[in-house]
């Protein structure tokens, strides 16, 4: 990988609500590569104590196999607090979720900088930094699971705000009196694209077996998909009209249909994109899989941990 003075190395934990997924990621200037990785059982009935409890544990096991880690992300599947590193709200996570201290318990454990980031942002910076989306100056994404996902980047940067829910694309309201959303309002796009709407369009008990009937030749399930890919292509093209990517990155649990679901997709942003030509907006399919969120989680605790070191760098100079 080169020298070892200049080179750097990362943990990224995805806290997910079956496992929680880890890997450990070598920078070396502008690229990245995975050293590691590894997931755990999450121990999402025990409550919030035990799940925190649990991040660190694995953390440890991480830093353990891997030495010279330097910063920790801790991709979390809800609504957080970036500043205090507590989280505000978790889906499907029983318990009392609502400002629990995450990055500093972490943190302290580990005895290195933590930060929080939300999932779907993480797998966005992934894909932005080593797949999908490498090259992009700017990226729409979507990760398409249980619900919809989504990240923005422009120049290089992933979008996050004051409050990391910068890029909520999925809750964009295709239809103002449409399907009631998890987020409590009506006509998002997850309200008609996320797994069970799929799963109803199609016929099906899940997504995944409206995929497989769809390629099987069942002429509901493959209805159903262009249905929701017609939906998704909506909300796509909003997206290209206010941000103009260079590239759309579609990944998540659902994803592998995603070539069942181009066809429409491109069907609605060529008859709804006007002011951009699409010649230029290539829509593709996510490269990192499932370790997307961990690997994303590392790369924003590295480029956090650098950000805040430049910034308390420059202030005593400011006060000077």
């Amino acid at each position: 990988m080169g020298d070892a003075s200049l080179t750097s190395r990362h943990l990224g934990l995805d806290l997910g609500g079956t496992n929680i997924k880890w890997v450990v990621v070598e920078r070396e200037a502008d690229e990245w590569r995975v050293l590691d990785r590894d997931q755990v059982a999450t121990p999402t009935a025990d409550g919030p104590d035990a799940v925190v409890q649990r991040l660190a544990t694995v953390g440890a096991e991480a830093i353990r196999r891997s030495k010279r880690v330097i910063s920790v992300g801790i991709g979390i599947p809800g609504l957080y607090d970036p500043v205090a590193g507590t989280t505000r709200f978790l889906t499907n996570f029983p318990g009392a979720w609502a400002g629990k201290p995450v990055a500093g318990p972490v943190g302290t454990a580990l005895r290195l900088p933590a930060f929080l980031i939300n999932d779907a942002r993480a797998f966005g910076l992934a894909e932005l930094r080593l797949g999908a989306g490498r090259g992009a100056s700017s990226m729409v994404g979507l990760v398409l699971g249980t619900g919809v996902g989504g990240v923005i980047a422009v120049d290089g940067r992933v979008i996050q705000a004051h409050d990391g829910t910068a890029g909520e694309i999925g809750h964009q309201t295709l239809e103002p009196d449409g399907p009631s959303c998890g987020c409590g309002n009506r006509g998002c796009l997850e309200a008609f694209t996320r797994a069970d709407r799929i799963a109803a369009a199609c016929g099906t008990a899940t997504a995944e077996e409206g995929v497989a009937r769809a390629r099987a030749g069942d002429v509901r399930a493959s209805e159903g998909l262009a249905l929701v890919g017609r939906y998704l292509g909506i909300g796509i093209a909003n997206m290209v009209t206010v941000i103009a990517p260079d590239r759309v990155v579609i990944g998540g649990g659902v994803a592998a249909g995603a070539d069942l679901l181009m066809r429409p997709i491109r069907d609605e942003l060529r008859r709804r994109v006007r002011t951009t030509s699409l010649d230029e907006v290539e829509v593709v399919t996510a490269a990192l899989g499932t370790w997307a969120g961990a690997i994303g989680a590392a790369i924003h605790g590295a480029e956090e941990a650098e950000r805040r070191a430049a910034k308390a760098a420059v202030a005593p100079i400011a006060a000077g």
